[in-house]
């Protein structure tokens, strides 16, 4: 069960470190190739364009070459390489921790609450609510589950399916897959706002990837939340969200919590609802952690299945 291993490595390692400190972390490196995008340029269109196309694409080299070149030695070895690659390409814990302490400062330090909100959303929170704040937690909870786990883990279990069907080692693509996938998303996170316009096409390429790990995290949230008709629910509130991906997942949380969750300005989801209360926030972020970790069992059972099909 070999291509299983590497989610079981990435699970391991996300319960018991959560993530490596920024200054060992391989994104903070591809972060730093990342901010000379950050400037005016005379075609701001082209240079994000080869931006785009040629860092993530680095990223995926580096991870590939990493397995591929530790499996000339060992099976297990490269596996276990690939389930450091996927860890690294996935970020879960952290993020629900940081809402959990924004949740918990909007009842009695709303202004740390406001700082702490910086590192899970880039909005301006000086003048947010306290349920607004908790909002904002549930919300970026939600998108994040999408960004952080189940886009560079579908990846990794699509690329290891396709590869896997050839016959070849489906390893160092899968592990590419993930690196990938991470690298366009952290470059949407960083360039990908309408007034950088070197930044378009890795939002336009952002909005491409995600298509279906939001829908799978839509899915993931709605089987967590036992709630089903959540997902019928939030087709109602899509048009009012800008993004074509991240309404759903926050969608379903709105409606699995029967709250309102809103973005002033920008948008409200399940409108007719209240903002959610501390006790009601604390479940909706408890309540992302579970569908992180059906995340994690469907997508080492989904591998573990291609290599018992592999028998056949």
């Amino acid at each position: 069960m070999i291509p299983a291993v590497p989610v079981l490595v990435a699970a391991a390692l996300e319960t018991l470190l959560g993530e490596p400190p920024t200054r060992y972390h391989p994104v903070a490196w591809f972060g730093r190739l990342v901010a000379p995008l950050d400037r005016e340029w005379t075609h701001p269109l082209f240079v994000g364009a080869v931006g785009a196309l040629a860092l993530p694409l680095a990223a995926a080299g580096v991870a590939a070459t990493l397995v591929a070149g530790v499996g000339t030695r060992s099976a297990l070895a490269a596996a276990a390489v690939a389930g450091l690659v996927l860890f690294l390409s996935t970020s879960l814990r952290r993020l629900l921790g940081v809402a959990q302490s924004v949740v918990a400062d909007s009842e009695t330090d709303v202004e740390g609450a406001r700082d702490g909100l910086l590192a899970l959303a880039g909005r301006d929170a000086s003048a947010l609510s306290p349920g607004q704040l908790r909002s904002a937690a549930v919300e970026s909870a939600a998108e994040n589950l999408a960004d952080g786990l189940v886009a560079p883990l579908s990846a990794f279990v699509l690329a290891a399916a396709v590869v896997g069907v050839v016959g070849r080692d489906p390893l160092p693509l899968a592990a590419a897959a993930a690196a990938w996938v991470k690298g366009v998303n952290t470059l949407d996170s960083m360039l990908g706002y309408p007034e950088k316009r070197v930044g378009t096409p890795a939002a336009v390429l952002d909005d491409a990837v995600m298509w279906l790990p939001a829908r799978l995290s839509a899915l993931a949230l709605a089987v967590a939340f036992a709630s089903p008709r959540s997902l019928a629910r939030t087709r109602e509130w899509l048009d009012g969200v800008p993004s074509p991906n991240s309404g759903w997942p926050m969608g379903v949380a709105a409606a699995g919590l029967a709250v309102r969750l809103e973005k002033p300005g920008v948008y409200v989801l399940n409108p007719g609802a209240a903002l959610p209360d501390v006790a009601v926030a604390r479940r909706g972020v408890r309540t992302v952690g579970v569908a992180g970790v059906c995340s994690y069992v469907l997508a080492g059972l989904a591998l573990a299945t291609l290599e018992v099909m592999a028998w056949f």
